[in-house]
Formats: structure tokens, C-alpha cells, sequence
């Protein structure tokens, strides 16, 4: 839907040419990181990546629930940090459901924290999510540069929320984190090329995210050496589905819906719940109308919503709190909890919405405030 409203769009002349230029410079870099993101994250799931690191988490673990949780937690953590939030998303949460129902755990906290963590862990890095992508453009003209700059900013509310996130999760599932498990089975046999190259690929994909490059060049890099050892290895698995056009075409709608909604008075109607200033409580506001937004319509078109009315740096990473630790109520606040619930389902989990947006309220009322608040220390 959202791809024909952009054509629509287009083709109403509800955008000119200038605003669909400025459209295709912000959108280009970002969807080309995410075809790149998303093929490295595929091949290196193929190649047996996440479920060795599974594996390798209850193998630590010792038969310790509480202690698998925080190493999931951790394993999740990572996952969203260097390969995105959707990754998270996408490809550990069936590895991880697979590894409880192998270990005979109750699956529910394990899904549920995985889709918290490809939100919450979501803001230290430009490439953890596309939202941080587009804010990386926007803060440069606040004088923040690059990636090490945008971390300077995010490192403080990223460990506020994601502490916050860990805290209420384990209190609201501690009676389920509880007992034992045996030892994980024996793992299957996988291609040591595929593994080692894929493992190594991923490995590095951390520092040259942090180097200043632009995301989207060490992506497509990681992406051509891992298509290449596939081709040679196991060519089967080089399928059209690698490719995620339809997020693209998603994406892609939605950056000329929102456009010509901005074009056409959308910032006026926002500007009186956005607020301004620079203290707790005005980035508060700021942060809370950008989660408000994002559980009604989504965080990405809340983000390019909400982001005109930051007006400096701070604000911005306050609007980027909002986005990316806000979306925890409604299935549809983000693109990655909406693949999150069908891979859920997918694997015969059920996830009680109702519920699922209670703990969710009460962690957006936990971590916003917490991140917000570690801006305001750390600015």
C-alpha cells in the first residue's frame, strides 16, 4: 500500500522536481545499506553464524536459564548494534526460538526480549537502524560528524534505555527464567568456508562501521566477498529472496508519502505537541510525541515527521529516542516487530497482543525517560 500511495504521489504531482530530488539524496544511501545489510545478514544465517552463537550462549549458560537470558540478551544486543534492528528481528528470533524449544523452555521471554532488543539497542550506532541513517545526514548540518560523533551523542541514552529495557523484562519474566536445562544437542555439520568467511565478514563489519566510511560502502563490500564464496560454495543459496525489495518499495513509499505530507502542512499539526527549548522536560516532549507517533503510524515515517522540529543536535537524538525505544505498544510501531510477530508465529508461538502492549507501555514509560535523561547528563 504504501509503495502504490508513493506512486500516486509521484504521479499527482503532489511533489515537485526539487522535492523528489531531495527524496532520492536521503533515500539512495539508506536503502542502499539496507539491499547490502540485508544480504550479509541472510548469507552469514545460511552459512550457520547465529545458531552457532546460540549454541555457544547455552553451552555457557550451564544449564542456567536466567544466565542463557542474558547472554541472549547480549547475543541480541550485538546482532542489532552492527547488523540492524531488522536482523534481530528477522533472523535470530527463529534461532533462538529453535534453541528453547531444543533446550524445553518457555519460549515467551526469549521472543519478547529479542523484539525489545531490535528496538531498544537500536540507537548507538548510524547503522542500527535506518532511522539513525537518516539522522546521521540531518546532524552534520549541526556540526556532529560521523560516526564516531553521532556515538559521542547516542552511547549514554543507548545504555540508559537498553538497561531499562533488561530491568523490566527480567522482573515481568523472572518466574519464567527460573530452573535448568540440559546441554544443547550436538550442532549440525556446516560448510567451514561459509561459516569462517561469514563469521569473519560480520566480525569486521563492527569496525569499519565505527571507521567514518559511509555504512553503505563496508555493507556492500561484506555483501559482494560473501555472494562471491557463495557462488563458488553453495550457489543454490543465492536466490532472488535475498533481496528485500519489498521493504525497498516500503521504504521507498514512504519517504514520498511523509515528503509530500511536509510539503503540505504536516509539520504546523506536529509543532504543538513537539514544543521547544533544550531541558529534560522539552526533549521529554520531544521524544514522547515521537513514540506517540511511531505506535499510531510507524517510526520511520514518525521520524521524518517529527525530525524538522528538533533544531539542534540534542533535540534530534531526542526525536531519534523516541523512534527507536518508543515502538514497544502496537505490533505495527516498527517495520521489525511486525517481521518479528510472523516469525513468532511461524514457529507456533503466541503472542497475547493485549499483554504485549501492556509490558510494552510500561517499558516505553521506563526507558524513554531513562535515555532522555542520560542525554541531558551527557550533552
Amino acid at each position: 500500500m504504501c509503495g502504490i500511495a508513493g506512486v500516486l504521489v509521484v504521479v499527482t504531482g503532489l511533489l515537485g522536481g526539487d522535492d523528489l530530488a531531495e527524496v532520492a539524496g536521503r533515500a539512495g544511501p539508506v536503502l542502499g545499506f539496507l539491499v547490502a545489510v540485508t544480504v550479509v545478514a541472510e548469507l552469514a544465517d545460511a552459512a550457520g553464524v547465529f545458531d552457532a552463537a546460540a549454541r555457544l550462549a547455552a553451552r555457557i549458560g550451564r544449564g542456567r536459564t536466567w544466565l542463557l537470558w542474558l547472554l541472549v540478551v547480549a547475543l541480541g544486543t550485538l546482532a542489532t548494534v552492527v547488523l540492524s534492528l531488522d536482523t534481530t528481528a528477522v533472523l535470530l528470533t527463529p534461532v533462538v526460538l529453535s534453541l528453547a524449544a531444543q533446550l524445553r523452555l518457555d519460549p515467551l521471554p526469549f521472543a519478547v526480549t529479542t523484539v525489545w532488543l531490535a528496538n531498544t539497542a537500536s540507537l548507538l550506532l548510524p547503522v542500527s537502524n535506518l532511522t539513525n541513517l537518516i539522522g546521521l545526514n540531518t546532524l552534520e548540518g549541526f556540526g556532529v560528524r560521523g560516526t564516531v560523533g553521532f556515538s559521542g551523542l547516542t552511547w549514554a541514552p543507548f545504555l540508559a534505555g537498553l538497561l531499562g529495557a533488561v530491568v523490566v523484562l527480567g522482573l515481568a519474566h523472572r518466574r519464567r527464567l527460573r530452573g535448568r536445562y540440559d546441554p544443547p544437542p550436538a550442532a549440525p555439520q556446516r560448510d567451514p568456508v561459509l561459516f569462517r568467511t561469514s563469521a569473519v565478514v560480520c566480525a569486521l563489519l563492527a569496525p569499519a562501521f565505527v571507521s567514518g566510511i559511509t555504512p553503505a560502502i563496508p555493507a556492500a563490500v561484506a555483501a559482494v566477498v560473501l555472494v562471491a564464496v557463495f557462488a563458488v560454495r553453495r550457489r543454490e543459496a543465492l536466490r532472488f529472496g535475498l533481496l528485500p525489495w519489498q521493504t525497498v518499495v516500503l521504504v521507498s513509499g514512504l519517504f514520498l508519502v511523509v515528503e509530500a505530507a511536509q510539503v503540505h502542512g504536516l509539520e504546523d499539526l506536529l509543532r504543538p505537541l513537539a514544543g521547544t527549548g533544550e531541558g529534560f522536560g522539552d526533549h521529554l516532549r520531544l521524544a514522547g510525541t515521537a513514540a506517540l507517533t511511531a505506535n499510531v503510524a510507524d517510526n520511520l515515517p514518525a521520524y521524518l515527521a517529527v525530525e524538522p522540529l528538533a533544531g539542534s543536535a540534542a533535540r534530534l537524538v531526542a526525536v531519534l529516542i523516541g523512534v527507536n525505544l518508543g515502538p514497544l505498544v502496537t505490533p505495527w510501531a516498527s517495520l521489525a516487530t511486525l517481521l518479528w510477530l510472523d516469525r513468532c508465529r511461524a514457529r507456533g508461538v503466541t503472542i497475547a497482543l493485549p499483554r504485549f502492549a501492556l509490558l510494552g507501555l510500561v517499558g516505553v514509560l521506563v526507558c524513554v525517560p531513562a535515555a532522555t535523561a542520560a542525554l541531558q547528563l551527557t550533552r
